[in-house]
């Protein structure tokens, strides 16, 4: 079991620590280690552990969270031109028409509009905040949240026209899921997101509506899944038990991930059909369909994105969308 994580903020340096003090302590650890007793080996881990679970690097001072403050420091957030709906990378070769007064969209946004207003993310999902993500999610770092949502909510409190009011929903688990795992990261980020929004906007009024939405049935993991296949995977999967709560309120969706945006989509859709005003999608990271340019020790390299097999036929998102009119009414009739 993963040991508690304290608060961190971006920023602040770990304590110093001399040399003689850190070697010192080094060899308490090691010895505390060497006794193989499972209680002080759980305790030399949360008092020194021993690398930084993103770059492997010592920790240099005394630390209950396996994250160096140079790591958090190097997370660095989304830029260039993105699409004013989903956030999608628009290319480095676009090039805004300063005669428009509309905002630039994506193509899939065009073709089939989304039912949320607009997602924002921190950054790509790729090499520290990619790590971060895995470390909370698969490694059960909980208190990685808090600094991660506060991340998110930087980019949430710059959204244009944001109500004051708002509720803040989580993508939910699945039943079984959730307590496989013991927590819901989307819920943790939720939390983290509101705490740092309600020291940077105190006029807001947000609060967190985990129940709100629920997922009535067990979906494949996304991961590995074409477009389309993450659609269908979805559809449906997503449903308000209680359409009076969500009626005429404005709802910030949080999730940890915007991959193709079919989650964010399907939750969306759900809300908006149970009568909310309007949506808002707000992720950590945003996996970008474009080549993304990553850091290694030798300096910088191409890395692509992992793409869907070529053998499994792709089908248009217009025709793949014209049949959630149906898979609603039908989910709906089942409530």
């Amino acid at each position: 079991m993963n040991p508690p994580v304290g608060p961190v903020h971006r920023g602040i340096r770990e304590p110093e620590v001399t040399p003689s003090d850190e070697s010192a302590w080094r060899a308490v650890v090691r010895v505390l280690r060497s006794t193989g007793l499972g209680a002080l080996d759980s305790l030399s881990t949360v008092v020194f552990p021993a690398d930084c679970r993103v770059c492997g690097l010592p920790l240099a001072g005394f630390t209950l969270l396996p994250v160096c403050s140079c790591c958090w420091n190097d997370l660095p957030p989304q830029t260039g031109s993105l699409c004013a709906r989903c956030g999608e990378a628009l290319g480095s070769g676009f090039v805004p028409d300063p005669a428009s007064d509309e905002a630039a969209v994506c193509r899939p946004c065009k073709t089939v509009p989304p039912d949320f207003a607009k997602a924002v993310a921190y950054g790509v999902y790729d090499d520290k905040l990619r790590t971060l993500l895995h470390l909370l999610k698969y490694d059960g770092i909980e208190g990685l949240a808090k600094h991660l949502g506060e991340l998110v909510a930087e980019q949430v409190a710059a959204i244009p026209g944001l109500p004051s009011e708002l509720l803040a929903v989580p993508v939910p688990l699945y039943g079984k899921k959730r307590k496989t795992r013991g927590f819901n990261q989307s819920e943790l980020l939720a939390r983290g997101l509101m705490a740092a929004l309600r020291q940077q906007r105190p006029e807001m009024r947000i609060k967190l509506a985990a129940a709100l939405l629920v997922r009535q049935r067990e979906t494949q993991s996304q991961a590995g899944l074409s477009p389309h296949a993450r659609r269908e995977n979805v559809r449906g999967a997503f449903f308000v038990p209680r359409p009076e709560v969500v009626s005429g309120r404005d709802i910030l969706l949080v999730d940890d991930i915007y991959t193709t945006g079919a989650t964010a989509r399907a939750c969306s859709t759900a809300l908006m059909r149970a009568g909310a005003r309007a949506v808002w999608v707000a992720t950590v990271a945003r996996a970008q369909k474009e080549l993304v340019l990553a850091r290694d020790g030798a300096g910088a390299r191409t890395v692509e994105l992992p793409e869907r097999d070529a053998e499994t036929a792709e089908i248009p998102m217009e025709e793949d969308f014209a049949m959630w009119e149906e898979t609603g009414r039908s989910a709906k009739a089942k409530l």
